[in-house]
């Protein structure tokens, strides 16, 4: 578990905590709302993420230079997507750490991203030889 996670469990226990000094029952009701309300804007971003990248070929991006640009380590595989609008082509194994994805061009440029537990660790942008007339 990280830290994230954790501090997040902790603001979420010591909100319920605090209103329930505050204003007893209605308070944990109003806790619980926004908890609930939270979780559903966070559910309702991965959805239309997911959602427009079901339009998209698989492993497709408009460019791969670009793509290769913006990426940033520890960046999620979500965040990727949403960026490329597009799910990624597995290059390894289902399930197996670490998990590498390959976005393509139409000019047969691609970026190989590596994931390690969800979050980027490292990409590679490939590009194809360039033949002289």
């Amino acid at each position: 578990m990280n830290f994230t996670r954790i501090l997040t469990l902790t603001a979420i226990a010591a909100l319920t905590v605090g209103a329930w000094h505050a204003f007893g029952w209605p308070g944990i009701a109003l806790a619980v709302g926004g908890i609930v309300m939270w979780v559903l804007l966070h559910f309702t971003r991965l959805l239309t993420i997911l959602k427009k990248a079901a339009d998209r070929p698989i492993g497709h991006v408009a460019s791969a230079v670009m793509l290769n640009a913006k990426l940033k380590k520890g960046a999620t595989l979500m965040h990727v997507i949403a960026m490329t609008r597009a799910l990624g082509e597995l290059q390894t194994e289902k399930d197996a750490q670490p998990e590498v994805y390959r976005w393509t061009d139409t000019g047969q440029s691609s970026v190989s991203c590596t994931f390690v537990g969800g979050k980027l660790t490292e990409w590679t942008l490939q590009r194809p030889e360039q033949v002289s007339p």
